[in-house]
């Protein structure tokens, strides 16, 4: 099964929104064995919507559209569907009651144009939101589907989680996708690309490998297809077995895996803390260590030194390194980090230091390996 995503919204096309939608929605058909075929963002404009509609109608099993289902003069998303279907808007009192009741619960008053919001195409099938106030709306034509959903990152992930993909996933055939994703780093695209040729070359005509590099790595996308999916998942694990001797000095991790999530679980391996020091990344390292569920088991805490008193202060980097070597390098870090794993007495500390501005990344990856270095010695 093909489906065709279309995001509607001027406030996607000039970048003042990132359209998060797309990824998740992505992922959750795929995950589904539902084939995102092709993603589209268009503006809240009459034509292009019933345009864009046709146009993936005639490509597409299911097309899945977001936006413009408010209250306001901009939302057109209905009433160009109306035009579409040749069909006419109609007060759906369940959609209305549950908008009611979404303003009576915080004591607000519900206006005309909030009870709008109750109107749906005569010819559809209402989804009802009930964390939100526009309901979904599902059509059927000719063997296509097409499904209106809110714009709001929340409420479409509810709508399409509790109606949108239990109903695809009625009407798919036996067909199965795979994917799994190996996280490597240490090597660069084309070195790895050599490194794995001979593989690459042999596999399977129902298989398909994608390079996704970004700074410092390179994920590596292996996906399937086929009619059974015990036997798509022994083809799957034989590849990987081949695969992963190749590179598993360069494998960190699988799939939705971080560098913080695997060094989260090796903590916990261990019974290890950690600890940080941050002078030019401003507590972003902190951050990335606690955006991973159960960090507080492993992470005691972080300082932003940015200023050198503070370093010297809080971490007691002596001034003579300061001023012998400078803020910006590997003595300093070292001694941020000597000075990090004593306050807060942790097994293990990492320390940042480096040059905010148009250079920055080149030296971001410098201090970072000295820092990775110093960390090992602390380990040995």
């Amino acid at each position: 099964m093909n489906a065709y995503l279309i995001n509607i919204g001027d406030e996607l096309l000039i970048g003042q929104v990132v359209n998060t939608n797309a990824s998740w929605m992505a992922s959750e058909l795929e995950k589904n064995n539902i084939h995102v075929a092709r993603i589209v963002t268009i503006a809240d404009d009459f034509n292009d919507i019933t345009k864009t509609l046709s146009d993936a109608l005639a490509h597409a099993e299911v097309v899945i559209m977001t936006g413009g289902l408010g209250p306001t003069k901009d939302d057109i998303t209905k009433t160009a569907l109306c035009d579409y279907f040749d069909m006419q808007l109609v007060m759906h009192e369940p959609s209305l009651a549950n908008v009611t009741d979404f303003f009576t619960k915080r004591g607000l008053q519900i206006s005309a144009i909030n009870q709008m919001q109750g109107l749906v195409p005569d010819g559809c099938e209402p989804l009802l939101n009930k964390v939100g106030t526009a309901p979904g709306m599902w059509f059927e034509r000719d063997g296509k589907i097409v499904v209106s959903l809110p714009g709001v990152p929340f409420e479409m992930q509810w709508l399409m989680s509790e109606y949108v993909l239990p109903k695809l996933q009625q009407r798919l055939g036996t067909e199965a996708i795979l994917h799994k994703t190996v996280l490597t780093c240490g090597i660069g695209e084309s070195f790895l690309a050599d490194t794995i040729e001979a593989w690459e070359l042999a596999l399977p005509t129902n298989f398909r490998l994608a390079y996704l590099p970004e700074a410092g790595k390179v994920r590596l996308r292996l996906s399937a297809h086929g009619d059974d999916k015990l036997l798509l998942q022994q083809q799957m694990d034989e590849q990987l077995a081949k695969l992963i001797p190749l590179i598993d000095t360069y494998i960190y991790g699988y799939d939705d895996e971080t560098f913080a999530s695997v060094i989260g679980k090796l903590l916990i391996e261990r019974g290890a803390t950690l600890a940080t020091a941050e002078s030019c990344t401003g507590g972003q390292l902190g951050h990335r260590i606690t955006e991973v569920a159960g960090a507080s088991a492993y992470y005691l805490g972080g300082v932003v030194a940015y200023s050198n008193d503070i370093k010297e202060q809080l971490l007691g980097v002596h001034t003579d390194t300061l001023t012998q070597y400078g803020a910006v390098s590997a003595q300093t870090a070292e001694a941020m980090a000597i000075g990090c794993r004593r306050l807060f007495q942790s097994n293990y500390a990492i320390a940042t230091t480096g040059i905010s501005g148009p250079y920055w990344w080149n030296r971001r990856k410098t201090i970072r390996h000295r820092v990775d270095s110093y960390c090992i010695r602390q380990r040995s």
